[in-house]
């Protein structure tokens, strides 16, 4: 009667794990690998190992991963970690070392999680960073944080491969002989500029449009036709289909000048949204989600954010480390 529960368990261990949470466990044993990690970090860790069955999944995955650190080569993986980073952060360079001994179920895994794009792609920025970068063309692309894309210039196209995160991109006249569409393609199809400025924004399952001049075709990757979206309108799309488009507004942009605007926006919202401005766990307490927050808050500091949100409702922020933050009733 025991064999299949053993097989229960095994088959558990080696299903898949959401590539988010792949990127949180990296992210915490890079800060445990920092060699600055405090006793708090240390319990905060354990606590989000702890919350979930597949947070500990995870870990165990990434501490194979360590485990196989013995078949680099010492001063390699040492030069890895402590070299400065130009471009970069100690946990893209630990990231990196992880990279080097991935395989198996293991190496699928992280392959398609954002931290392994964020460390291989083109461009990138950590948590917390908004970056702008202008293209060959002149074309200005603004990338929010935790982002990563691929630039490919060549053939008949312009394209920039969007694995995660988010851009907000502003096309120039391409000045090729020939003329070259300019496409953002995510993970559930791609985006053919007009002659404008929009955002792509690739969530786990879908990719949001917003454009704020000229117009986009939308193409998901499994639909047979395109769906046009004008300047002051935002969709959302699938692989198979595309939302009707609806109304933006201009402060759908308004992080790439620094600034998040909330328009009677829950609070369980708010707080998701300047999470991924903040490294490790910004939590809501239920108790708290169905609250509404009007105004705008400064994204490179967060803990700013945090603390105007709490003059203005009856929350406060309690903060077990830098990296464990719970918002709760007052």
């Amino acid at each position: 009667m025991s064999f299949p529960a053993d097989g229960m368990r095994r088959e558990s261990a080696q299903a898949p794990v959401d590539p988010i949470i792949i990127r949180r466990a990296a992210e915490w044993m890079a800060r445990l690998w920092s060699g600055d990690a405090t006793d708090a970090d240390k319990a905060a860790c354990a606590q989000w190992r702890a919350a979930h069955p597949d947070h500990e999944r995870a870990w165990n995955r990434l501490q194979v991963m360590e485990g196989k650190l013995d078949s680099v080569p010492r001063e390699i993986a040492r030069q890895a970690l402590l070299k400065p980073a130009v471009a970069g952060s100690r946990r893209r360079r630990v990231l990196q070392v992880l990279g080097l001994v991935v395989a198996g179920r293991l190496a699928y895994s992280v392959r398609e999680s954002d931290t392994w794009h964020a460390a291989v792609s083109d461009h990138s920025t950590r948590i917390g960073e908004i970056r702008a970068i202008d293209l060959p063309d002149g074309t200005r692309v603004v990338l929010n944080t935790d982002t990563a894309i691929d630039v490919r210039y060549d053939g008949p196209e312009r394209r920039v491969i969007l694995h995660a995160g988010e851009i907000l991109v502003a096309t120039a006249r391409d000045t090729a002989r020939v003329h070259r569409p300019f496409r953002v393609q995510s993970r559930q199809g791609w985006v053919q500029a007009l002659g404008t400025r929009f955002t792509v924004r690739q969530d786990a399952d879908v990719s949001r449009v917003a454009v704020f001049e000229g117009a986009v075709d939308v193409h998901p990757a499994r639909a047979t036709e395109a769906v046009r979206v004008s300047a002051g309108q935002r969709t959302v799309f699938a692989a198979d289909q595309a939302e009707p488009p609806v109304a933006g507004q201009e402060s759908d942009a308004a992080w790439a000048s620094g600034t998040l605007v909330a328009d009677n926006m829950h609070v369980a919202d708010f707080l998701a949204e300047l999470g991924r401005y903040r490294p490790g766990l910004l939590y809501c307490d239920p108790s708290i989600a169905s609250l509404r927050v009007t105004g705008v808050f400064s994204l490179p500091d967060t803990d700013r954010a945090l603390l105007n949100l709490t003059l203005g409702l009856p929350v406060e922020a309690i903060y077990r480390t830098r990296y464990w933050v719970t918002v709760q009733a007052r």
